[in-house]
């Protein structure tokens, strides 16, 4: 029989305890055996850390100067002669059979060049493969609704015309006539027997089960059992930039200058529209923010269409209301967690049951729900698990990537229940988790070894000490809390997709270099790294490289800028096209310098001798290369080690690498009404190295702040699948006087699997935050949020409960009572 279990809110006081006499230690508690781990790690990093001349160092590259003076042009900045404006026609229904479309009105209204609907689409069909193939349903999307519509928003028509008033007046003149059909609009309603069916292929899309060891006997066997269910919401990406693009036609082919983070779109377009897939060209701007929203075609299928059909050029720009109303969204998801452990704290088993609304289409929802199941036990050892997760479709707006793809919801659920665990054994916080984290060498949830460093002892310490001691309530009526959250993230995509990223790289005569890369930029510098890794190999000045990114017709292949791959990917394929073009000019260089070609030193645009007695210019050893019939242009493609996955036993290869990290935030309550101050927060990651220090802590600063809104205040509400959160009036996203700056430290452990052992950061830093946030909120007020976000009424509801038991906390004495 267990010792203790735990249900819902019920908790041990003994565990808070032991964390309040942590805190007011300022972050004591790790033991002596753990310390030493650490410095012994520091110590031998020390030792074996190689010296880096560009590598490590933060310029201010092409995209700092550009987006400061204002001249860096997104999708929406360019503009053509002539160009026509696109508007979509979407439905005002979640689910409807359309008895009939009249755009007669729209097509007779002066302006209006084209009105097109499904039958005016040659494949009017989107099918997503987004698992590989590994079991979840083939659900086609139309490209136009044709005879059913299954969510508000979706689109019916396009429109083509003069300029954009008149297009939307057209809009307003187009007739659907809709036949209503019963809906659903939670998940847990759509997987009962009598719900109303979404597809005919039925409302489950995919059911991923991973597990291993003997669950029963595990929890049969435990002293303390740890359940409770954990829900989060809806919420959008909310970038700067809306969907935006423009479309021509050039020597026949339809070009497409978008803002996407996908460039490889362009053969599905192709497909829609008809045409040979060397007849459909893409361009990537610069993008204002994608965080995943831009990864499924946006405009990039209407404009093609269009500009197909009118032969002109057009324009299409997403209202900041459309967008937030139709664009894709992050999945929700319940998560119901079992845990098992013995009576000092270490994990037996556990349990999780993960459910995901995935909307009204397939999207990327197959994949999101296997990262969730395959990280559903975070960066914990756990012998025995049973995880079920399964994504299901709803009549509500689509749901697909966003920042964290599935593995940042479960973080609330796992670090909620490691929480717990300590409160119910009675140690402290970080005491359950030195107990329990994995640590290189360790079999994970899929049955695969960890083989790089689990650094996340590591950026616990350095982000608790960040956060510093508790500051004192700001006034009567107020409480103080602390918290942390740990994370473990992956980098890189599913191992089973054999993924593969190509970059050329050329020495010019006068000792510039070019990269070419079909990455795409989405403000965070993805092409900036290319060229540092490029300078560091090569010795070339980061001011003479040009780097040209984002064109299927003039940039070998890349893949999407998503799932953190593209320093791992095209940063592999830079560091390796660079290493074979030195090998290639080395003996030329060594010709020139008398000395032998692996003792040459290449830097500051020079190749000098080991001595420094002799050098030649990069020019120099460029025009010798030409004369010796030597290449000074390499094309290599990076191809990242494969595995497979067996979706029947939940067991296999899952992904490259994982990046670890560790949140730690400071709350202010205010008993009265509800609501959460962030004071203070601080955050540290292990990555594996810094190509460029700024870079990466903006990258987590601006992931931690992303993460905060999910925490605290945004949700898109739907009612009945009926958007209410179309301004962002009402879509509430904090701002910088909302939060306090956050602290970033970061860990260097050298040993990711990216160039020079960096580790992928783009995702990582959204995880934390909300179980960080959360796990403070309890330390103030003696209760756990479990539902996101966090707002002022939930708190009081909590607070409402503790009193319904009678049971008293900081809370209640500092309000007097």
């Amino acid at each position: 029989m267990p010792l203790h279990r735990l249900h819902g809110h019920r908790r041990l006081g003994r565990g808070m305890d032991a964390w309040r006499t942590l805190r007011r230690r300022g972050g004591a508690g790790m033991t002596e055996t753990t310390r030493r781990k650490i410095a012994t790690r520091e110590k031998k990093k020390a030792a074996e850390e190689p010296s880096f001349n560009i590598v490590g160092t933060s310029p201010g590259h092409h995209d700092f100067v550009d987006k400061v003076r204002g001249t860096l042009h997104y999708a929406a900045d360019w503009k053509l002669p002539g160009m026509l404006h696109g508007k979509i026609v979407r439905s005002e229904m979640a689910s409807a059979r359309i008895t009939a479309i009249d755009v007669s009105a729209a097509r007779k209204l002066d302006g209006v060049v084209a009105v097109l609907t499904a039958e005016d689409v040659p494949h009017n069909e989107i099918v997503e493969h987004a698992s590989g193939g590994l079991g979840e349903l083939i659900v086609v999307q139309p490209v136009l609704a044709i005879d059913r519509v299954r969510y508000v928003g979706e689109p019916i028509v396009i429109i083509a015309a003069v300029d954009q008033e008149t297009a939307d007046e057209a809009a307003d003149l187009v007739h659907i006539e809709y036949e209503p059909l019963p809906g659903v609009f939670s998940p847990h309603d759509a997987m009962c027997d009598d719900a109303p069916l979404v597809h005919d292929a039925g409302n489950v899309l995919v059911n991923w089960r991973l597990e291993r060891g003997d669950v029963a006997a595990a929890f049969a066997a435990a002293d303390v059992v740890v359940e409770n269910t954990y829900q989060t919401q809806r919420v959008e990406h909310a970038y700067l930039e809306t969907e935006a693009g423009v479309g021509w036609i050039e020597n026949d082919v339809v070009t497409l200058r978008v803002s996407t983070q996908v460039i490889e779109h362009a053969t599905e377009i192709a497909q829609i529209i008809g045409l040979p897939h060397n007849k459909v060209r893409v361009i990537a701007s610069y993008m204002g923010g994608g965080f995943g929203g831009k990864e499924d075609m946006t405009v990039e299928p209407y404009l093609g269409l269009l500009v197909w059909k009118t032969r002109k050029p057009v324009r299409m720009v997403w209202t900041r209301q459309e967008s937030l109303m139709a664009s894709t969204k992050r999945h929700p998801f319940t998560m119901h967690y079992r845990t098992a452990a013995t009576r000092e704290g270490r994990i037996l088993a556990m349990e999780a049951d993960i459910v995901g609304d995935a909307g009204a289409y397939p999207c990327l929802s197959a994949r999101i729900l296997f990262a969730g199941a395959a990280l559903s036990t975070g960066p914990y050892k756990v012998p025995a698990l049973r995880t079920r997760s399964r994504a299901v479709f709803t009549n509500n707006v689509p749901t697909s990537a966003f920042r964290g793809f599935g593995a940042m919801q479960v973080v609330l659920g796992y670090e909620s229940q490691l929480d717990q665990l300590a409160d119910a054994v009675g140690v402290s916080r970080t005491a359950i988790r030195d107990l329990n984290y994995v640590e290189k060498g360790d079999v994970i949830t899929s049955g695969e070894p960890i083989t790089t460093a689990v650094a996340v002892t590591e950026t616990r310490e350095k982000a608790l000490a960040r956060l510093g001691p508790p500051s004192p309530p700001s006034g009567p009526g107020k409480v103080v809390g602390q918290g942390f959250g740990n994370s473990m993230q992956p980098y890189g995509r599913t191992i089973w997709f054999r993924d593969h990223a190509s970059a050329w790289v050329t020495l010019q005569a006068d000792g510039t270099l070019l990269i070419r890369s079909g990455v795409t930029d989405l403000g965070a510098g993805q092409a900036a790294s290319l060229c540092q890794i490029a300078a560091e190999v090569l010795g070339v000045p980061l001011e003479a490289i040009s780097v040209y990114i984002g064109d299927t017709a003039l940039n070998p292949p890349a893949g999407g800028t998503f799932a953190t791959r593209q320093l791992y990917m095209s940063g592999n394929a830079i560091l390796r096209a660079s290493g074979v073009l030195r090998d290639q000019l080395a003996p030329v260089a060594a010709t020139l310098l008398s000395a032998e070609p692996d003792t040459l030193i290449w830097k500051d645009g020079k190749v000098t001798t080991a001595t420094g007695t002799s050098e030649v210019t990069l020019a120099d050893v460029a025009r010798a290369a030409q004369d010796a019939a030597v290449d000074t242009s390499v094309l290599h493609t990076w191809r990242a080690p494969a595995g497979r996955f067996d979706p029947e036993v939940g067991q296999g290869g899952t992904f490259p690498d994982y990046t670890f990290g560790t949140h730690a935030a400071e709350v202010e309550v205010d008993l009265e009404t509800g609501a959460v101050q962030l004071t203070k927060y601080a955050a540290c990651h292990d990555v594996g190295r810094a190509i460029n220090p700024v870079r990466a802590t903006g990258q987590i600063q601006g992931g931690a702040m992303q993460g905060i809104g999910y925490a605290l205040t945004e949700e898109c509400a739907l009612v009945d699948g009926n958007p209410f959160s179309t301004l962002f009036a009402n879509y509430l996203i904090p701002c910088s006087m909302d939060v306090p700056d956050v602290q970033v430290d970061l860990v260097e452990s050298g040993e990711g699997r990216g160039p020079f052992n960096a580790r992928g950061i783009g995702e990582p830093p959204i995880g934390p935050p909300a179980a960080a946030i959360a796990s403070a909120i309890e330390n103030a007020i003696g209760r756990r949020p479990t539902t996101l976000p966090i707002t002022p009424e939930r708190v009081l509801a909590l607070l409402d409960d503790k009193r319904a038991e009678g049971s008293t906390s900081n809370a209640e004495e500092a309000l007097g009572r």
